[in-house]
């Protein structure tokens, strides 16, 4: 059976946001799953980073962990923090620019 999700130690309960590092001046990010259907990974953005416009092929479901972000969907700007969650939608062209240094988990799931 191979592995359904990867670079976290199983059966031990952790820190989400703890499990990937800022990195200065970048983005890092580390990959919990990905399959066919769907791809789950942990972003951490230093302070003024971020993703530029881009479209993905599923849903998109940003789970914000620590900071403050603008996430830009199909033109308009959302204001996130700690605790926040939003949808991307298939297709539709987003973007993230972190405004303090910033986590999210996020979650993709397509056909």
């Amino acid at each position: 059976m191979s592995e359904m999700i990867k670079n976290i130690e199983k059966e031990k309960v952790f820190k989400i946001a703890e499990a990937v590092a800022y990195e200065e001046g970048g983005v890092s990010s580390l990959t919990l799953a990905q399959k066919p259907g769907v791809g789950i990974t942990i972003l951490a953005f230093d302070a003024g980073e971020g993703v530029s416009s881009h479209a993905a092929p599923g849903d998109a479901l940003v789970v914000v962990l620590e900071g403050e972000a603008i996430i830009t969907i199909d033109g308009r700007e959302n204001h996130v923090g700690a605790g926040d969650s939003v949808v991307m939608p298939a297709g539709i062209p987003h973007a993230v620019k972190a405004l303090t240094k910033y986590k999210m988990l996020l979650t993709v799931v397509k056909e």
